[in-house]
């Protein structure tokens, strides 16, 4: 009969303290990240037999082994977005040895703030809540608790670590683009309301227009508009001066800026410049190809869960904000004026 292997015999191998490879497994602090991940390795090779709720960069070891990921019901539905950060954070939670549970919250849920059972429960070890649920909900799940990071959202009333992109900065980045080909009478097409995105995507407009000693024309800020066809084609037509060059928060806008803008008879690139935010499906399936504004939605997902891991461990900490940044992909819809 194989002789079961030990803590011991995983510390000769690595020619390490035992005391070393106790805290590896067990998630506890006292080593490197580089050397929990060559003893947890060590041992699965040796054949040692490691509680999966053990395994993993700064997972406690008398922890559930469990994340909790949560989202409203609208957000899970744009799959082309929170999909793609979703499934960055399902890869990045496995490869750490962890278990992702999953729950959409529906408008019911969240105006009576019934929270789900593995977060009512205890069941998990932490919280991602991707986008805006409510206020009142984020801070219902926030007072159980449990460790918990955002991601996509925050708001002055939420304390809870966020993972956010840089969206005045992106935003600056555009519309500086638009002038350095020439514009002046730029546009910002967006809903205020509907995120603090399209809000600090606003404030990056006007600082561009500031720092380059363009006067802000409110006339040209519609910054109450629904992402709808009718809702957009109708402003564009409604008119008296068109701008040459629009700022659109997100490629929806973008997309039915551009096809209002062509359905008015103005011609995309020639005589209006478009430029959105996101880098979705829609930017690059109009035509022309729309200028966007990039995110690197898997590393939104990475860096939530190594944020999350971190929390867990240091539950006292100050609250952390980290902004990732936007790049702009010049495509067809922008031109010189």
């Amino acid at each position: 009969m194989a002789k079961k292997v030990s803590m011991q015999d995983i510390a000769d191998a690595l020619n390490i303290s035992k005391n070393s490879v106790s805290q590896a497994l067990s998630g506890k602090p006292g080593v490197s990240e580089a050397t929990r991940r060559l003893v947890e390795k060590t041992a699965q090779e040796m054949g040692y037999s490691v509680r999966k709720s053990s395994v993993s960069a700064g997972v406690v070891g008398s922890g559930t082994g469990n994340i909790g990921l949560i989202a409203s019901d609208y957000a899970f539905s744009l799959k082309s977005f929170f999909g793609e950060i979703y499934l960055s954070v399902e890869k990045e939670v496995t490869e750490r040895g962890m278990n992702l549970l999953i729950q959409s919250i529906n408008t019911g849920a969240r105006d009576n703030l019934v929270l789900p059972s593995f977060i009512a429960e205890g069941k998990v070890d932490g919280v991602l809540i991707l986008s805006h649920i409510s206020t009142e909900y984020s801070n219902a799940v926030i007072a159980t608790g449990i460790p918990t990071v955002i991601i996509d959202h925050h708001h002055p009333l939420i304390q809870a670590d966020a993972i956010l992109t840089n969206n005045r900065f992106g935003a600056y980045t555009a519309v500086k683009h638009l002038i350095e080909l020439g514009h002046r009478d730029i546009a910002y097409v967006g809903n205020v309301r509907l995120s603090p995105s399209y809000q600090e995507r606003l404030e990056g407009y006007r600082l561009a227009l500031q720092e380059h000693g363009i006067e802000l024309n409110e006339e040209f800020v519609f910054s109450d508009v629904l992402e709808d066809d009718q809702d957009v084609t109708g402003l564009v037509q409604g008119l008296d001066v068109q701008p040459s060059a629009w700022f659109c928060v997100n490629d929806g806008f973008g997309f039915f800026v551009r096809s209002a803008l062509q359905q008015h008879g103005i011609a995309v690139p020639g005589e209006a410049s478009v430029c959105s935010f996101d880098n979705g499906m829609l930017s690059r399936l109009s035509t022309p190809k729309i200028t966007t504004m990039n995110i690197d939605l898997e590393l939104y997902g990475r860096k939530a869960v190594e944020q999350l891991t971190w929390r867990m461990q240091h539950k006292n900490e100050p609250i952390i904000e980290l902004l990732l940044p936007a790049e702009l992909i010049v495509r067809e819809s922008t031109a010189k004026r």
